[in-house]
């Protein structure tokens, strides 16, 4: 169990831009027991969404979240290779996510969080296109699509490249997953614009992947390929 002082101690440090000052406080906390695993589900992720909560309320400025979100994924890039690894599920997934670090950090949780569990996972980010996503899961036939994160004015991407995953029905077993930014915010939004899934948290993301009827029962299928000239347009970047 994390205690309440370090979760304060380590929003402290990142508020400050002290870099030091939160490896002390992740070491400290990893030495007394508490696993990778936790660390990133009971620390990084909650203090994230508070990060994103100061800066969504015009709490903390620009700067603050910023040197927040770097120092955090910094943190997470040195606490992957400590993440158990559970015997591999046979199941494939695809993370892409909004162009901001904030999300991608949130994104880059999730993957670490879904190898862990035994997943093979391929971590797209933010910034490509729907055509870019498609094309890629075109190739790879994941089990799962998760699109973590996204802002108001980015939702309507979010809904276009569903959308076209729908009208294409190359992938009839694949699941999509939501999750993060608005998704988290507005109840109702991810059945609205056609997700499978959703979750508001990393673990509960795995934990819901994980049970899912669907997945479990129907074993991924190779896409029906598309004609290398014809390409679906679906508007901008997710």
């Amino acid at each position: 169990m994390v205690k309440e002082s370090i979760l304060e101690r380590y929003l402290d440090a990142l508020l400050h831009g002290d870099r030091k000052r939160c490896r002390t406080v992740i070491e400290e906390t990893l030495q007394s027991g508490i696993p990778a695993n936790s660390v990133y589900i009971d620390v990084i992720w909650p203090i994230m969404v508070e990060i994103e909560k100061l800066f969504r309320c015009d709490k903390i400025p620009s700067t603050q979240e910023h040197l927040a979100t770097r120092i955090n994924r910094t943190i997470v890039d040195q606490l992957q290779n400590k993440l158990p690894r559970r015997p591999n599920r046979d199941k494939k997934i695809v993370i892409c996510c909004a162009p901001d670090e904030l999300q991608e950090l949130g994104a880059q949780i999730m993957a670490d969080l879904f190898e862990s569990d035994g997943w093979e996972v391929r971590f797209l980010g933010g910034g490509l296109t729907n055509d870019d996503i498609l094309a890629f899961i075109n190739e790879y036939a994941p089990d799962i699509l998760l699109i973590y994160g996204t802002a108001p004015k980015q939702a309507p991407d979010a809904r276009r490249l569903i959308d076209g995953i729908r009208t294409v029905n190359a992938w009839p077993n694949m699941r999509i997953m939501l999750s993060g930014g608005l998704f988290n915010r507005a109840k109702g939004l991810c059945e609205e614009i056609g997700g499978d899934l959703f979750a508001d948290t990393a673990i509960e993301a795995v934990r819901v992947a994980s049970q899912d009827r669907q997945i479990e029962a129907e074993p991924a299928t190779e896409p029906r390929r598309r004609k290398r000239r014809q390409r679906i347009t679906t508007g901008l970047p997710v």
